[in-house]
């Protein structure tokens, strides 16, 4: 070999790079275990602790720990335990923000039909512009009224001069910059959140934003914090007074039409004297429930002040209703025109006649204006601190600049003028209504007070330093681990790469002898190499990447296997070891078979890398690190090994004297038996799309949108009972399955999932927990049930959500990534191999496995013991069967151009055959390995891949199958018979 020094100093100086870089992960999580020590799981002491010694010298009286924490492999969700989601910015309310919210209706159906017509991963801007050009009936997006209005004035705005082509550039570019807006605040949010390791990252030009919390656990809470647009605003109120009459006069209406309920035993609190009559006269009886009527007879408790009623918030929707009937609001007046129905933060209160706590609204009345419009907006604060009251209460403070503190000065004025109240309102939610009870506010200072706890008051002070979003940002999937369920994982994926590095290098010595021993030196090396490549790039560790790097040691050996293969023919050729190594690794030897099968691997690599997110995300990085590390171990490392063992005079035969004739002297005539393959593969083609027509696949919530619950129970439990169970509060089929042990269920649902807020959200686990909660112990709350912590075992351990738009996008995407992953490999060995008969064999063996693989999860999936989803792991695992069947195909096809185009005599088909027979033993020795890793994966991987594992394991069993039996007699029916007969006259002539 030339350059062995020159390899052998870059491997030792890569082995050194990648130790060193690894140590920083021993470092970091050294101290990370020092801190969950010290928290005894408090995750607030835990961050506090790590914070303290952020600065601090941990490594080599030089790194601090936060330099150290930068540089170490970084768990995943799946394996830290933690919180996804990906938010969706409203590019909608953008596009109405810069068209200055205008009633043009070429404009406003357009967005209309965008959002009813978006397609699969189509972005909503673009549906908008050809929604635009659908309806715009002449009317250009430079009009006046639309986009070329007082807003986008200026040199990079609008003019009503420009083309609409024009337009779209311009407003591609307000959009890119307010999702770009919208990231910083999300990212000032989240650096104050407190938790280790945090991402965020924006997901092309979509809109989306990804964002991962490892190690958080409040649910609730970090979604609240996550979605809120922070739109705070300062409005005067009415009061009960001025809008009673109204009140009273809506609800004898009301009576007309709605049924009426009886009313509770509540407090009078209200100065309104013909409102408190009716409440103090109307208790218990039915015929006072129909006197009090719809608004008021839903009262929990009368109102006072600047608060019209409270309600219970199962009637909230109701009374929503009642003041947006167009017979209501004709009641309003002059004087209420142009009110503003809102409610208050939630308060949980007793009720005083089921004697029950139950979460409950304040209803306000806000002035209004024909614009809609706040006296003054958040975009005053400069800043805000969480803090305490005078009654030591928490509170937010709050500083205004100077405008705002003028337009401030002038409302408190005019409030304790008129012993009127102000509306602190963020999100259109009142926080808080106060009086002012002496003067004018001069300064700028301000206090939001209310029904906090601590946790709340310095959220909300979070928020409104990060600023406001540009739009509103809906949670559109959202993924929740418990820390308990990724230890598990690391425990799984641990004891399956132990066992299967295990097994692999027995292997390889048993059959390979020393030079089996090289090879795994040489895979000892790529492992370092794999993770020393992740720490050095940042990259993330997830069970798929786990997987992933599993599966590279199987396919790491692959390449020695070509190698070692090759070097025993020139053995038995009469060569010399020296000359059999050379030629062995030479060109035409097994390098060309080597570059192209990997060629082939990384291209549908590269596919799953694009096409991928998260955790496949992670496998694909991990899949295409271990190929090409592999690659140089197995080229470089072994054969540097290999020449020094033969220098030193040592026996390298390849093989042992148990193994030496093993998988040779093969002469199966294989298109002889061609017929009848083709047979059997038609028929399993058939069966297969005749299952995918009638029982069809179980499609994950990627695929079809939905909820999955993963729930752990403290004993064994019937998956019938809870599917009952839950069908009732749910009011929709809900799917129950046993996921593992039998005390562990997997609850998929689609209920409200295509509505986005954090209530929607909490309102689904609240269901969730009320149906369930009998199966627990009294010491399940609805916290201990849904939030994570260290040390969960029972309830809800992992949850898992996915709308129907983003999950439209996934299956769109999952379609192209085959596809694409399909037709790139088709054009490479296209130019590899210079005949598209090659390239035909190969995706007709490929379609033949895919088929196969998803005939195989028709039939099955609905009697086999574990979840066989169609999801992006699915996909995932689709694409590594590509890419693998491939890679058997092409080491076929190589010597079958090698023998085509060489001096072997015989028939066109003896020639092919010859050309099959010789490969076998590497085809069964890679086989066996890969299926062997893939065995051990399944037993010991853990429940949660072991359905993308299942489906890499029928890949791998079928694709060797195809690439003996399907792509090889492919291509020779297809090269026509004046090739087959010019072939065999050049071979029978040659000397």
């Amino acid at each position: 070999m030339q350059n062995r020094g020159l390899v052998k100093f870059f491997a030792i100086l890569f082995a050194l790079v990648s130790i060193y870089q690894l140590t920083f992960t021993f470092v970091a999580d050294t101290w990370e275990k020092k801190a969950k020590a010290y928290a005894k799981g408090d995750p607030m002491k835990e961050v506090k602790f790590l914070d303290s010694i952020g600065k601090q010298k941990v490594f080599l009286n030089y790194f601090t720990y936060n330099d150290v924490k930068g540089k170490k492999i970084n768990k995943g969700l799946d394996l830290e335990g933690g919180i996804n989601v990906t938010l969706q910015i409203s590019v909608k309310d953008i596009l109405k923000g810069l068209a200055n919210k205008t009633t043009n209706p070429a404009f406003n159906k357009a967005l209309d039909q965008a959002t009813k017509n978006q397609k699969g991963n189509q972005d909503y801007i673009d549906a908008f512009f050809d929604a635009f050009a659908e309806v715009a009936n002449g009317t250009p997006l430079a009009s006046p009224d639309i986009f070329a209005n007082r807003l986008l004035q200026g040199d990079d705005g609008v003019n009503i001069n420009m083309s609409d082509k024009e337009v779209e550039k311009v407003i591609r570019k307000k959009v890119d910059e307010s999702v770009d807006s919208a990231f910083e605040v999300l990212r000032k949010r989240i650096d104050k959140f407190g938790v280790t390791q945090p991402n965020i990252q924006k997901l092309g030009e979509s809109g989306r934003i990804l964002v991962e919390l490892p190690g958080a656990k409040d649910v609730d809470r970090i979604k609240r914090l996550l979605s809120s647009t922070a739109q705070l605003e300062f409005w005067e109120t009415f009061k009960i007074e001025e809008v009673g009459n109204f009140l009273l006069s809506a609800n004898d209406l009301l009576k007309k039409t709605e049924k009426t309920v009886a009313v509770k035993e509540t407090p009078n609190t209200t100065k309104n004297d013909s409102l408190a009559k009716l409440l103090t006269d109307s208790k218990d009886t039915t015929a006072a429930a129909a006197e009090a009527g719809p608004l008021v007879g839903k009262m929990v408790a009368q109102g006072g002040g600047p608060v019209l009623g409270i309600y219970a918030k199962k009637d909230t929707a109701a009374i929503n209703g009642y003041l947006k009937r167009a017979d209501v609001k004709a009641l309003m007046g002059p004087a209420l025109r142009y009110a503003k129905f809102v409610w208050g933060k939630p308060v949980n209160q007793v009720n005083d006649k089921t004697k029950e706590e139950e979460e409950t609204f304040e209803l306000y009345a806000l002035r209004g204006n024909r614009t809609n419009t706040a006296p003054m907006s958040g975009g005053v604060i400069t800043d805000a601190r969480d803090s305490f009251d005078q009654l030591g209460k928490p509170c937010v403070n709050m500083s205004m600049n100077g405008a705002g503190a003028k337009t401030w000065e002038e409302m408190t004025e005019k409030a304790y003028t008129e012993k009127g109240f102000i509306a602190i309102v963020l999100d259109d939610v009142v926080y808080s209504a106060p009086g002012v009870s002496s003067g004018k506010i001069s300064g700028g200072n301000s206090v939001i007070s209310g029904n906090f706890d601590v946790t709340e008051t310095k959220d909300l002070a979070n928020v409104l330093r990060a600023g406001k979003l540009p739009a509103a940002a809906d949670i559109i999937s959202s993924e929740v681990v418990g820390p308990s369920l990724g230890q598990e994982a690391i425990d799984n994926g641990i004891n399956s790469s132990l066992v299967g590095l295990l097994l692999v290098s027995l292997w390889m010595i048993v059959f390979y002898g020393r030079a089996g021993w090289y090879a795994n030196i040489a895979l000892a090396v790529n492992l370092l190499f794999i993770f020393g490549v992740m720490a050095s790039a940042g990259f993330v560790l997830t069970l798929p990447g786990i997987a992933g790097i599993v599966l590279t040691m199987g396919t790491a050996v692959d390449a020695n296997i070509i190698i070692y293969e090759r070097a025993k023919e020139e053995l038995r050729h009469g060569k010399s070891i020296e000359e059999a190594i050379k030629a062995s690794y030479g060109w035409k030897g097994a390098m060309r078979s080597i570059v192209d099968a990997n060629v082939t691997h990384i291209l549908t690599g590269i596919v799953l890398l694009l096409f991928g997110t998260g955790p496949i995300y992670g496998f694909a990085i991990t899949l295409l690190i271990g190929i090409a590390t592999s690659l140089f171990t197995s080229i470089f490392i072994s054969r540097i090994l290999i020449d020094w063992s033969i220098a030193k005079g040592h026996s390298l035969q390849f093989s042992t004297n148990l193994t030496k004739n093993w998988f040779t002297n093969f002469n199966v005539d294989f298109l002889k038996y061609k017929k009848g393959f083709y047979i059997f593969s038609l028929v399993v083609c058939i069966v297969s799309v005749a299952s995918l027509a009638t029982n069809g696949l179980n499609y994950g919530v990627d695929f079809v949108g939905g909820r999955t619950f993963q729930v752990r129970f403290a004993k064994e439990i019937s998956t019938e009972e809870v599917k009952e169970e839950l069908a009732k509060v749910f009011g929709s089929a809900v799917e129950v399955k046993v996921f593992g042990n039998p005390n562990q269920l997997r609850i998929t649902t689609k209920y409200k999932v295509e509505l986005s807020g954090t209530e929607v959200d909490k309102e689904v686990n609240t269901v969730l927990y009320e149906g369930l909660k009998k199966h627990f112990d009294a010491s399940m709350t609805y916290d201990k049930f849904v939030n994570t912590y260290d040390g969960k075992e029972l309830g809800v351990l992992k949850a898992y959500k996915v709308s129907p738009t983003i999950a439209e996008d996934i299956k769109t995407n999952a379609y192209w990534a085959v596809l694409g992953a399909m037709f790139i490999v088709f054009l490479y060995l296209k130019v590899s191999f210079r005949k598209w008969q090659y390239s035909l064999g190969a995706i007709a063996a490929v379609a033949h496995d895919v088929i196969f693989v998803l005939g195989m999860y028709s039939l099955l999936w609905k009697v086999m013991p574990f979840g066989m989803e169609i999801d992006q792991h699915f996909i995932a695992a689709i694409l590594t069967v590509i890419g693998y069947s491939m890679n058997d195909t092409v080491i076929v096809f190589d010597r079958v151009r090698e023998y085509l185009g060489g001096r072997t005599k015989g028939s066109f088909n003896q020639i092919v055959n010859q050309s099959i027979n010789s490969t076998m033993s590497r085809t069964l020795n890679t086989s066996l390995t890969m299926i062997m890793v893939l065995l051990i994966m399944f037993i010991f991987g853990g429940e949660s891949i072991r359905g993308f594992i299942f489906a890499m394991l029928i890949g791998i069993v079928v694709g060797t199958y195809s690439s003996l039996f399907i792509a090889t007699p492919v291509l020779c029916d297809t090269i026509s018979d004046a090739e087959h007969k010019r072939i065999e006259e050049e071979h029978n002539q040659a000397d």
